[in-house]
């Protein structure tokens, strides 16, 4: 089983219209053996924002460093490290980080919408 550290993972910035600050790591899929899912870790910078759309796939997120926000529809959820967000398929969502801090989660999809 492959194991990722944590200093070894390579941010890429983030070019989707619509996206501010926002740079992705893909951390674990099918070059590591896990042929079903993707793992990802994104990081939105103080003042960044991933873009406001949606997709058919759900996604599962757990933060691990920093705060923000998610929105799902037009219902705003205040996230924090420790904290867990699905998001179903076919709903508008949105990350984003008004605070200085980094928030970095993680986000888990199928492996074909990786």
């Amino acid at each position: 089983m492959p194991v990722i550290k944590q200093d070894k993972i390579e941010f890429k910035d983030v070019t989707m219209d619509g996206a501010i600050g926002v740079s992705k790591a893909s951390v674990i899929g099918s070059d590591e053996g896990w042929s079903s899912h993707c793992m990802r870790v994104f990081r939105v910078i103080g003042g960044g924002h991933t873009p406001r759309h949606s997709h058919e796939w759900e996604h599962v997120n757990y933060v691990i460093r920093g705060s923000g926000r998610l929105r799902l529809g037009e219902t705003v959820h205040d996230l924090k490290a420790g904290d867990f967000a699905f998001v179903p398929p076919g709903i508008d969502h949105q990350f984003d980080n008004p605070y200085d801090d980094n928030f970095e989660f993680i986000c888990i999809v199928p492996a074909a919408y990786g």
